[in-house]
């Protein structure tokens, strides 16, 4: 009986030991160390206002060939590929009606030629020579409309892109073919408002075309629109390319490059960057007396390993580059190195 009470005395008196000592282990726990983070000075630096849009490739021109009136096609004299020069004839039409328009203009001037042979010598009025003078500048429309659309000329020098129809058959809602200029080519890409004064006719312009891998082309600014979108707050620039070897073609896509200059910009390290979950806003911790802010940044460029900032961080600033992932806004952490 004494032993078993003596037991119970030493098993409490464990119990107490052992109580007490997870008590300060758990207020060990409580105690949470401060986050150690890796901190980077970062500087404002002259940044080139390089800016990188895409775009699909455009012919110059493009005219689609149709006559104004439906007529059956003779001949068709080209195709799909052809290279063609300005006043080219590429389709005869069925001729019909241009003769029974030639015929009836012969008369009708035979007619004038008597009625104005009759005015000389008093025989007929000068209002009845009016109305057979109207009559054959009718007729000789009729016939130059007619003799234009029986025979399809190219417009411009370019390339058959099109070729919707076969001799013999009846002019539809297409036209006969489709010739479009590829020396030069065009690109329409959208600039963002903030480099408005900035863009000029003929400013020089890097291209790149998917196809070619890293192969530049060399374009110019030819066109500058006039207006602003307010739905994306960009304006739309046009860009030529010689293309004389015709290596580019229509619908290839396409990346071009415009230098705006440059600017005095801080450029920080990508490590510093943190995306925010869900949306596309972009964030840096910044470093202050002991404590980091959640800084909200606009990206520019991106330069190898590092990012120009448009705004959120100043010069100067200490950015965390390591350490982020137990970090909070207005925490106090531990630096490993400050610069």
């Amino acid at each position: 009986m004494v032993r078993n009470k003596k037991f119970c005395i030493m098993s409490l008196a464990a119990s107490v030991v052992m109580f007490s000592c997870t008590s300060e282990k758990k207020q060990e726990v409580k105690v949470d160390e401060k986050p150690l983070v890796r901190l980077e000075t970062v500087k404002t630096q002259e940044v080139e206002q390089i800016q990188e849009f895409t775009a699909t490739v455009e012919a110059n021109v493009v005219n689609n060939i149709v006559p104004s009136m439906s007529l059956r096609i003779n001949d068709i004299l080209v195709e799909v590929g052809d290279h063609v020069r300005k006043g080219q004839v590429l389709a005869q039409m069925d001729k019909t009606n241009l003769l029974q328009s030639q015929t009836q203009l012969e008369n009708i001037q035979l007619e004038y030629d008597r009625a104005f042979e009759l005015y000389k010598v008093g025989g007929a009025s000068k209002q009845s020579l009016d109305a057979q003078k109207t009559q054959l500048d009718v007729a000789k429309t009729a016939y130059e409309n007619l003799k234009e659309n029986t025979r399809l000329v190219s417009p411009i020098n370019g390339i058959v892109t099109a070729r919707n129809y076969d001799s013999g058959d009846m002019i539809g809602g297409e036209p006969v073919v489709t010739i479009e200029q590829m020396s030069p080519v065009k690109l329409l890409v959208n600039v963002s408002e903030n480099f408005y004064t900035r863009v000029r006719k003929g400013m020089d312009v890097n291209v790149k075309v998917e196809v070619y891998g890293d192969e530049i082309f060399h374009g110019k600014v030819s066109l500058i629109y006039p207006t602003v979108d307010p739905q994306t707050r960009t304006f739309p620039v046009e860009i030529k390319l010689p293309n004389k070897d015709l290596k580019v073609r229509p619908g290839m896509f396409a990346r071009v490059t415009m230098n705006f200059g440059t600017q005095n910009h801080v450029v920080a390290p990508d490590l510093s960057i943190i995306k925010q979950a869900g949306s596309g806003d972009r964030y840096i911790y910044v470093y202050k007396d002991g404590k980091v802010s959640y800084n909200k940044v606009l990206l520019g460029r991106r330069m190898d390993d590092k990012y120009e900032i448009i705004s959120g961080v100043s010069d100067g600033d200490q950015v965390v580059v390591a350490g982020q992932s137990r970090l909070t806004n207005g925490a106090e952490v531990s630096v490993e190195n400050a610069e």
